[in-house]
């Protein structure tokens, strides 16, 4: 079985799992997502406690739902917020806490950011970046919803800065022993969710 396939399957069952259970929520259904998730709150918390954010000044997000808090969070934290546009079709918007205080959860969503935040092609190093995912393993293979758009954000972002920490919320559900990976998939290196912080093993 091609590998292309085994990614589609365990996305199928990621999703319908995860909608069985009553674990994703809105945006529904989570078919074709980064699903978002019950714990997503909790989950983006959690990343707070972690030092490569505490020692953050700029922070990169990915636009998907189950990120929203975690955006809202860097602004709250009064970190320069980065969140790469939807299929990157605008390139990246740069978020300064100072313009949107008071505002951080509206600024946090894809409007609030296209309205309030810069529309650039260049931005200073982020000291954490972090993805969505459907799926992630202990070896840091993330699986994306198969368009290719968080491999492509990462590749970037190391391109032009080299070495920077790549985090990921999700729920537990979607730690799974095995996630099905090529060379030009994308690793992440901290996976966290409402209930552990997991340092990927090399």
């Amino acid at each position: 079985m091609s590998i292309l396939l085994k990614k589609q399957q365990l996305r199928k069952k990621i999703w319908s799992e995860m909608e069985r259970r009553r674990i994703a929520v809105f945006p529904l259904p989570c078919k074709g997502r980064i699903p978002n998730f019950v714990g997503a709150e909790e989950a983006a918390k959690k990343l707070r406690g972690v030092e490569e954010w505490k020692k953050a000044e700029v922070v990169f997000v990915n636009p998907d739902s189950p990120q929203r808090k975690v955006r809202e969070n860097a602004l709250r934290d009064g970190k320069i917020l980065i969140m790469a546009s939807p299929r990157l079709k605008k390139g990246y918007i740069l978020i300064e806490p100072k313009k949107v205080k008071g505002r951080e959860n509206f600024a946090s969503t894809i409007r609030g950011a296209m309205k309030l935040g810069i529309v650039t092609q260049n931005f200073p190093k982020p000291g954490l970046a972090v993805e969505g995912a459907v799926a992630v393993d202990l070896y840091g293979h993330r699986l994306g919803k198969g368009h290719g758009y968080g491999d492509l954000e990462i590749k970037l972002l190391r391109e032009g800065f080299r070495e920077i920490p790549i985090a990921t919320t999700i729920h537990d559900v979607q730690v799974v022993e095995h996630v099905p990976a090529d060379e030009k998939d994308e690793k992440i290196t901290i996976i966290v969710t409402p209930t552990r912080i997991i340092r990927v093993s090399n």
